[in-house]
């Protein structure tokens, strides 16, 4: 599964089209499941969570909106539509409902491809976590500040890019060279420097850190849950 971009649900009850895009996302990296209607759609959803559902609306029984409309309250996948042209007043519909973008048939597939990214790039932008707590720690990089035992330390922008990598990606071990290039720094020296003033704001005892921690040989790793 890792080496899959995204999740993708293709619900089209065209086959040419279903299995044109299947093969073309799948040719992308991108794991594919497909329906044929908005009923099978749904049942796939209960199920299985999404990337991203790539909608037409036009349909035998449900349309794409109805889909929509019936699924709305419990999902917050992103959904790009796909339209005749002579759509218009569905297309703003859809959009007005909670569709994300919209693509009118015929269309080329590197631009479906491109509107995909665009959107799960916005979508993982938002899912970021920008304040988290742990124990008696608040990090709040919205506010550039880290809260430890009714202490108050400001973060500068260099250890919030630091911070915000390492929090979005918890348990993860991260080299000199990968921090150096995030904040275009390549002295290791002064990586140091930056990860122990870290470890005075967020650690409770900075000598023997329990969260922000070395692993020896290969970088640090941010411990937070």
């Amino acid at each position: 599964m890792n080496k899959f971009i995204a999740h993708i649900l293709v619900v089209d009850d065209d086959d040419g089209i279903r299995l044109l895009v299947k093969k073309y996302l799948n040719e992308n990296n991108f794991l594919v499941s497909t329906a044929d209607n908005a009923e099978n759609a749904s049942a796939k959803i209960k199920v299985v969570k999404f990337d991203l559902i790539i909608l037409d609306i036009m349909m035998p029984g449900k349309s794409g909106l109805e889909f929509i409309k019936d699924n709305k309250n419990k999902l917050d996948t992103p959904i790009i539509l796909l339209t005749a042209k002579g759509e218009a007043s569905e297309r703003i519909e859809g959009l007005e409902i909670g569709a994300d973008d919209y693509l009118p048939k015929p269309f080329e597939p590197k631009e479906l491809i491109l509107r995909i990214k665009n959107i799960l790039n916005k979508t993982k932008k938002k899912d970021l976590k920008r304040v988290i707590e742990f124990e008696n720690i608040k990090i709040d990089l919205n506010k550039l500040l880290i809260f430890k035992n009714n202490k108050e330390f400001k973060i500068n922008n260099t250890e919030k890019t630091i911070l915000e990598k390492m929090i979005n990606s918890p348990g993860t071990t991260f080299s000199r060279e990968s921090i150096g290039s995030l904040i275009n720094l390549d002295k290791e020296r002064s990586i140091d420097v930056i990860i122990t003033r870290l470890r005075k704001k967020i650690e409770i005892d900075p000598k023997n850190p329990k969260y922000l921690q070395t692993i020896r040989g290969a970088g640090y790793v941010l411990w937070i849950e």
